[in-house]
């Protein structure tokens, strides 16, 4: 009895396990790459559509998946397809970039390992691969975002030529009374010129250096607002050149979208400049600047030490340009690139404003509304006649040069996303996350102090975000919370590990515009940088808590901003107190 009762059980226990076979096949879902472990790509013919019937309207399999189970996808060809090995390429990038400190080879040989594993290690897949599927189908998806830098190169150097810049240094030269207002009106220009960096950079310091010089201000406190002022602004505005960047790395034309949702949340950003204003109202300078703020002061020594470049002739800009030559391109630039933003997202046949710019094609919008500022700046400096048309002209090549570096990072960057993407690496990075929820509300933090690392050791923030904003795109769906707020810790990581970091093409720029030397302005920096990004890593690590638990993450802003106006009083105290 006892044993037919056992076979019975045994038998019953079968019919179950069929059951939830056959359940489990019926209820499979249409798209098997949601799948934990799927090996599922979409079918290159029929684009995971099918194939339409006109009599019944049934999607049927093309040829090219007729055979895979699903229609519309195919198994992938290559065997690292979801596995661990699908995060090599990036992982070999980010090695070679902390070993080499050079971003342009680091992210190619990633791209070539990705290839590589994509292939199965055949050399003619490889190169096809690479070339054909990473570089060309990159270059080719993102042209708008590529024509928007152009384009703003070429801007850049009219306004540089016009003497638009040379003519607001005039006007703070006359109307700027005291030394906080110097330092002030250098935060004001720096925020008002953020559609580039390397424009704030090579603008600011010009412009702003007999303002300063004429207040007793240090050359390596200009060079701290000039730097603190570049990336910290550039990557908080929606129309500038690292908007563009940060719109190439997402899917579906969201990009804008998904950079201004990240705003509130670039803590380190925000901080900054908060910390800007209160160094200069509250006059609690500490660590080396204190001692070079103290020395220019009391003595007039701008640079306490040799200044490197006492033997260089200063070049004088031309008077006929008028500070409306800087302001009026800018303001018609941003002007166009929204309207051209909101014309891409059907705001002129109907559709309200904030869907309209929800749903802009971003890259087509600013290459449209950068072409008519172009068109613009063009005529308004014929009629000025700031310049010769031969100089006008000569500025295109010249811009286009400028913006080279931005664009062979971007180009690598987008090459590296689609080599990690050909390999699955979204899926098998879900997968991991599906398996550890538990370390989510951490993954703020810890992007943060990724992206400050990856950028200080390489110097630059654009191949950081090509790194790192994939990855993170593949770790949540966009409507997660924590997405937002680690997308925006990414980018604040970088910005804040290109501020620290020496080698930095922003760094060396803000040195040389304000014209003192290298080393005393990175050492200078070092520690209002670092106690920032201190501050900054405490608000992400409580934005991924407050997330994780359901609460707006938003709410670690205002306690971050409670910490630094502590901090800055602290500091304030003990300088007080030393001097008395």
């Amino acid at each position: 009895m006892k044993t037919r009762r056992t076979r019975l059980g045994l038998l019953a226990l079968l019919v179950l396990l069929l059951l939830a076979l056959t359940t489990t096949a019926f209820a499979a879902p249409e798209d098997p790459t949601d799948l934990t472990g799927t090996k599922y790509v979409e079918c290159p013919d029929c684009g995971a559509l099918g194939v339409v019937l006109s009599d019944d309207g049934q999607a049927v399999p093309c040829e090219t998946c007729a055979d895979s189970g699903y229609v519309g996808y195919i198994q992938s060809p290559s065997r690292f397809f979801n596995t661990i090995w699908s995060l090599l390429p990036p992982i070999i990038a980010i090695a070679l970039a902390l070993i080499t400190k050079e971003v342009y080879s680091s992210l190619f040989i990633g791209i070539l390992v990705g290839g590589l594993l994509y292939s199965n290690f055949n050399l003619e897949g490889t190169l096809l691969h690479v070339f054909n599927d990473g570089v060309a189908d990159s270059i080719a998806g993102n042209v708008g975002i590529l024509v928007f830098l152009v384009i703003l190169g070429i801007m850049v150097c009219l306004m540089n030529k016009a003497g638009g810049s040379a003519a607001f240094g005039r006007w703070a030269q006359k109307n700027i009374k005291s030394r906080a207002g110097a330092q002030l009106a250098t935060i004001l220009l720096g925020g008002l010129i953020f559609i580039d960096d390397y424009f704030n950079c090579l603008t600011v310091g010009s412009v702003m250096r007999p303002v300063t010089d004429k207040h007793k201000v240090s050359r390596v406190k200009l060079a701290y607002l000039i730097d603190a002022t570049a990336a910290p602004i550039c990557i908080i505005a929606p129309i500038s050149s690292w908007a563009a960047a940060v719109a190439g790395f997402a899917e579906d034309g969201q990009g804008l979208n998904l950079f201004m949702r990240a705003i509130p949340y670039n803590f380190y950003a925000l901080l900054t400049i908060l910390m800007m204003v209160g160094l200069v109202l509250l006059k609690a300078d500490f660590g080396p600047m204190a001692k070079f703020e103290r020395n220019a002061v009391d003595n007039g020594d701008l640079f306490s030490g040799s200044n490197p470049y006492a033997m260089m002739d200063e070049e004088i800009d031309e008077t006929h340009g008028s500070v409306l030559d800087l302001v009026l391109p800018i303001v018609v630039l941003v002007i166009s690139c929204v309207i051209g933003m909101i014309y891409t997202g059907g705001f002129f046949s109907g559709v309200d404003f904030i869907t309209a710019f929800s749903d802009c094609d971003s890259p087509l919008g600013l290459m449209l509304g950068s072409a008519a500022g172009l068109a613009f700046t063009l005529v308004y400096y014929a009629i000025r006649r700031a310049m010769s048309f031969k100089t006008m002209m000569d500025c295109f090549p010249e811009g286009f040069k400028a913006m080279v570096p931005a664009i062979l990072i971007l180009t690598f960057a987008w090459s590296l996303n689609s080599m990690t993407g050909s390999l699955g690496a979204k899926f098998f990075v879900r997968d991991f996350v599906r398996s550890a929820s538990g370390i989510q509300m951490l993954l703020p933090v810890l992007v943060f102090a990724v992206g400050c690392l990856l950028a200080f050791a390489t110097g630059t923030s654009w191949g950081t975000f090509g790194i790192l904003i994939p990855i993170v795109q593949n770790v949540f769906s966009m409507d997660n919370p924590l997405a937002i707020i680690c997308i925006s810790a990414c980018m604040a990581g970088a910005v804040c590990g290109d501020h620290c970091s020496p080698i930095s093409d922003t760094t060396i720029m803000a040195s040389a515009g304000a014209q003192c030397d290298h080393v005393n302005h990175v050492s200078t920096q070092l520690p209002y940088a670092i106690s920032c990004a201190v501050i900054a890593g405490i608000s992400y690590l409580l934005a991924g808590v407050l997330a994780f638990m359901g609460a707006p993450g938003l709410l670690a802003l205002p306690i971050g901003v409670v910490l630094m106006l502590a901090f800055l009083f602290l500091v304030r105290g003990c300088a007080q107190r030393a001097a008395a």
